[in-house]
């Protein structure tokens, strides 16, 4: 039987680049999964959480918990929206007993989309194409909270044309970090650019990684110094979803 997989869209693949959703929904289907997207998702609650806003965090990750309730996983495009919910949802509830016990289900059920098919459903290759010279951003969350490193590696070194280059510093920080970017933005803006420059010193034609917020700080950066590298989430590659404009442009 099929596992039954709740897609988590996230908010930023909503809004500004929901192919990585569709890209998703194949790699899940091709890896022998019926997918399910539960109406009436929002976000995860981090951005409440990292600006000290307890509140609201609680009160979206309720939500959060009803609308995913009843799946045997449910899977993000996102190493930090899924380090939230694995991490922090149950600590939110610290003082309800039942709603950490529902809170700790979750979190045991919710995986990355690269890491759960790599580690839950044991995927090592993916049938796809992809010319050029590809290199990968690890995102902070995705890297130090989920330990996410050699998983897309491995798919990626699957795709035929692609040829995977690595950065310098492939683990530091884009500067993006969710608020962070707005409450120290000369930092950011520091971070991003080292960022950068490293992705152009790579050699490669095209930037790929996890997290799409940490790719719409990339690909900003990029496109203002007038940079000439694509900029593309990793699942697109994967899926073979990557003919079209990257992100950040038209």
């Amino acid at each position: 039987m099929k596992p039954r997989v709740g897609l988590f869209v996230t908010c930023l693949v909503d809004l500004f680049r929901p192919q990585i959703g569709f890209a998703a929904v194949r790699l899940l289907e091709d890896a022998g999964c019926s997918v399910e997207v539960p109406p009436g998702q929002t976000c995860c609650g981090q951005p409440a959480y990292n600006a000290g806003d307890r509140a609201t965090a609680k009160a979206l990750a309720l939500q959060v918990m009803r609308g995913f309730s009843g799946f045997d996983y449910v899977v993000l495009p996102s190493g930090s929206c899924a380090a939230m919910i694995r991490h922090h949802y149950p600590a939110l509830f610290d003082d309800d007993p039942d709603l950490a016990r529902q809170a700790r289900a979750l979190a045991e059920r919710t995986w990355e989309l690269v890491s759960f098919l790599t580690d839950v459903r044991q995927v090592t290759a993916v049938e796809a194409s992809h010319a050029g010279g590809v290199t990968y951003h690890d995102s902070c969350s995705g890297l130090r909270e989920l330990g996410i490193k050699a998983q897309p590696r491995v798919l990626l070194g699957s795709v035929a044309g692609l040829e995977l280059t690595e950065m310098a510093a492939p683990e530091e920080c884009c500067g993006f970090g969710g608020t962070f970017c707005v409450k120290y933005p000369e930092i950011s803006d520091r971070l991003v650019g080292d960022k950068a420059a490293d992705a152009v010193a790579s050699g490669a034609g095209t930037v790929v990684g996890g997290d799409l917020g940490c790719l719409l700080n990339i690909a900003g950066k990029l496109k203002r110094q007038g940079l000439p590298l694509a900029v593309r989430h990793v699942a697109e590659v994967l899926a073979d979803m990557a003919d079209g404009p990257a992100i950040g442009e038209a």
